[in-house]
């Protein structure tokens, strides 16, 4: 595992334990094993327990909770399902855990309007079959069934956003705990406002490290007419780029299209049972009317010909296209499982998609360079991809390995006008890349951390360090 120094600390002041007890009661829990469960991650990175897990029910609960940690100067740490895959939630100077989970209601659905009301803990897929009947859906999908809290503070995306943005687009206002214990509403539900500062995108992305996010105002989107699915291998990589850069110049709205490579595919075909070709592969799906998607079609089934792809598989079946995304869902638990008892070292960086190719297969050829077995997949319509190396964990040679492969992959998104990381969030991993990226930028996130968290006991150690 990837080691994180933690430095000694002291346990919790009986007294300040006994003021959590008193105003939180059961929903306090200081045992070991509901520690680690939220001291532990997906990803490569050691265990950071906190040294205490409070479950909120309420905004109003969160904010007791921070003005205790507040006075009592102990480090807050938010907590929602624990998806995040770059130490984001691991509690690296200890402190209190603050979950979000029990806060799962779905305050408003204002259906004329477009746009909903929820509490942080409500998780994605539930907020969606709750939303079916209304002709509505949430498009933001990063994969994991995801807490609504936790995708804000990551700035999450997926594989919707290539026609739907991520959620920088999708969240109309917040509500928040700031680290005084204060709670703010960032803005109203109407959809432009040129009033102040845009509080709202201050706090979406910044990972819990200026306040704690406890309820949501999202945009909505009407359920397509018609959803169709495909899935294309191809003869190249540059051929299944190609295609999608040509689809977005002819206007082609495409709402998902993902690329995984050969060994992704390999990878997918064991763990979800199915029989691809194990070729560099386009996933597509297409909404819109049926008179709309058949000419989406038409026109990518002629440009994927065109770029050597071979014949496409089309369904407009739920539990087809279901059983697809399902499979691309759980592209990184396959190509991890490639070896028994392995750990995931997951990576993502995005690059002007005119230069997505170059850098692939820049990467490609570092991974076949060295002896991780390692898988490629990612949203190919913005530029963005991913790496999941499958590590031995009794074997530090291979981290180190990993690390140098990584770190060649960042340099070179960089150098290319690119970022560090598309979706995944700075956390602990990438701090150093993020000031590489944006230099003297870092000291101004510094200085507005330092204003909003005087203490810095917001989610400490994540982002940059002070």
């Amino acid at each position: 595992m990837t080691h994180m120094p933690t430095p000694p600390r002291p346990p919790l002041d009986e007294a300040f334990v006994a003021a959590l007890r008193q105003r939180f009661g059961d929903a306090l829990a200081t045992g070991e094993g509901i520690r680690r469960q939220h001291g532990t991650s997906e990803a490569h990175f050691a265990e950071a327990l906190p040294d205490a897990v409070v479950f909120a029910a309420s905004t109003e609960e969160v904010a007791d909770c921070v003005r205790l940690c507040t006075a009592a100067g102990v480090p807050i740490v938010p907590f929602g399902a624990g998806t995040s895959i770059e130490g984001n939630a691991l509690a690296v100077l200890g402190g209190v855990s603050v979950n979000l989970s029990r806060m799962d209601a779905i305050l408003a659905i204002n259906a004329e309007d477009f746009d909903c009301v929820v509490q942080a803990g409500v998780r994605r897929e539930e907020l969606n079959a709750h939303l079916r009947d209304t002709g509505l859906f949430f498009p933001i999908d990063p994969g994991a069934n995801a807490t609504i809290g936790g995708m804000a503070s990551t700035r999450a995306s997926g594989t919707n956003a290539v026609r739907y943005g991520t959620m920088r687009e999708a969240v109309l206002a917040l509500t928040v705990v700031t680290a005084d214990g204060n709670v703010i509403r960032t803005a109203t539900r109407a959809r432009k406002s040129a009033a102040g500062y845009d509080l709202t995108r201050l706090f979406v992305g910044a990972e819990g490290t200026l306040g704690i996010i406890t309820e949501i105002s999202l945009r909505l989107h009407p359920i397509p007419e018609q959803i169709m699915s495909a899935v294309c291998g191809f003869e190249s990589l540059q051929g299944a780029v190609d295609t999608v850069v040509q689809s977005i110049q002819c206007g082609v709205p495409l709402a998902r299209v993902e690329i995984l490579d050969d060994k992704q595919m390999a990878a997918v075909n064991r763990w979800s049972k199915l029989d691809y070709p194990e070729v560099t592969t386009l996933f597509f799906e297409f909404h819109g009317s049926p008179a709309g998607v058949a000419e989406q079609v038409e026109t990518v089934a002629a440009l994927a010909d065109a770029n050597g792809g071979g014949a496409f598989k089309w369904s407009n079946q739920p539990e087809e296209r279901a059983k697809l995304w399902k499979a691309r869902h759980e592209a990184y638990y396959a190509a991890v499982n490639v070896r028994a008892g392995a750990v995931g070292w997951t990576t993502d960086v995005c690059v002007p998609i005119s230069r997505l190719p170059e850098c692939i297969l820049a990467t490609r050829a570092d991974i076949d360079a060295g002896t991780v077995p390692a898988a490629i997949l990612g949203h190919v319509g913005d530029g963005n991809f991913h790496v999941i190396f499958s590590i031995d964990p009794t074997a530090p040679h291979e981290f180190e390995e990993v690390e140098a492969i990584n770190r060649r992959l960042v340099e070179r998104a960089i150098a290319m006008d690119g970022t560090c990381t598309g979706e995944h969030g700075i956390g602990i991993g990438k701090q150093d890349w993020l000031v590489a990226e944006l230099g003297d930028a870092v000291d101004l996130m510094r200085t507005i951390k330092r204003a909003l968290d005087p203490l810095n006991l917001m989610n400490p150690g994540k982002i940059f360090t002070l």
